[in-house]
């Protein structure tokens, strides 16, 4: 059945897509006694699945990365479809549009997708809104970004503000400093800038009395050193620990046409690509921290085996976004069912 609806909803430009079916969803699970079958389907509770992590039990460890509901409007709904958590955002202190459109593409070839979406999002206060009136019934987690009009310099007074606006309302935090979509971000990975940033909120969480965990989002494209680099920051900076990874700017062993690769510009690539790499990552982290931190595994997921693989190398939790895309929402049962498989073991 996803093969055909895939097969129809590729025939059109993906981001109108991505929206259309957040509406389809929406009102396919507020008509009546469809919500109950339709959990029945896709949903799979079980105790031995129930996974606690930097001090918050998620009902079960797969989860639904940041961007794909940036603004908070389909939790529920999403949560429905069997997911242990949801992150939104990247959620910056002012709403902004993003980078000018088209700026979301699919590499069928690849199973992949390039996006350069440049954190468009409805800003902290129209999301916390949304948030309060919501009441998600699912741990979330709260992605956070710099505007791009804030210089690096001025970096940390964003992060704090977002974080300040959504600590009431999500379980978890993200500190996002390694999308390749919003100018010279990526250079406040740098060990100093970096430091600074994650000390400051860690102090902030200390001030207000929050016990909810800080992790850090890192990119696929660092090096060995930079790794190292990053296993020092969580452990002097005592933030909970990392999500590994985000989209690569690499464009190496793609199948998609290079002339069209070449056309589509900038970019991050997400999906099969850059599962290896996602994975040389996370187990490169749990060797070198002695497993003192958790990973959260997200890359490339596109099957049970392919979380077990993220999971093994070294992830307590692993996330999907442009698994669910090519794969529909049976991936997320079908992982958790390996899991519980290998757990009852």
């Amino acid at each position: 059945m996803y093969s055909f609806i895939k097969w129809f909803l590729f025939r059109f430009d993906p981001e109108k897509v991505h929206y259309f079916t957040f509406g389809l969803l929406r009102f396919w699970l507020s008509v009546p006694f469809v919500r109950p079958i339709w959990r029945k389907l896709y949903v799979l509770n079980h105790p031995a699945l129930e996974t606690t992590v930097a001090g918050i039990t998620f009902p079960n460890p797969v989860g639904l990365a940041a961007g794909f509901d940036k603004n908070a409007l389909m939790i529920n709904q999403l949560a429905d479809c069997g997911f242990g958590f949801i992150e939104i955002g990247t959620v910056t202190p002012v709403g902004q549009e993003g980078n000018p459109k088209p700026r979301l593409f699919r590499l069928v070839e690849d199973e992949a997708v390039i996006n350069r979406m440049g954190f468009n999002n409805d800003g902290a206060e129209v999301i916390v809104d949304r948030l309060k009136q919501l009441k998600p019934n699912c741990i979330v987690g709260g992605n956070i970004g710099k505007n791009k009009v804030t210089p690096n310099e001025e970096a940390t007074s964003d992060y704090l503000k977002s974080y300040t606006a959504l600590e009431p309302y999500v379980d978890y935090f993200v500190v996002n400093v390694s999308s390749p979509n919003t100018p010279n971000l990526r250079e406040l990975q740098d060990k100093a800038p970096l430091t600074e940033l994650l000390n400051t909120l860690m102090t902030k969480r200390s001030e207000i009395g929050s016990s909810k965990p800080i992790f850090l989002k890192i990119a696929p494209d660092l090096t060995d050193s930079q790794l190292d680099d990053i296993v020092d920051i969580v452990q002097t900076t005592g933030i909970a620990g990392v999500i590994a990874t985000n989209t690569t700017i690499d464009r190496s062993g793609l199948k998609t046409d290079k002339q069209r690769i070449e056309d589509i510009g900038a970019g991050g690539v997400s999906g099969k690509p850059v599962k290896q790499r996602s994975t040389e990552v996370i187990r490169y982290l749990a060797r070198r921290s002695e497993n003192r931190f958790p990973i959260i595994g997200v890359g490339g997921i596109h099957s049970a085996e392919d979380a077990l693989e993220k999971l093994e190398a070294g992830a307590s939790l692993v996330q999907i976004y442009t698994g669910f895309i090519y794969e529909g929402p049976a991936i997320v049962k079908r992982i958790n069912k390996a899991i519980l498989a290998k757990r009852l073991k």
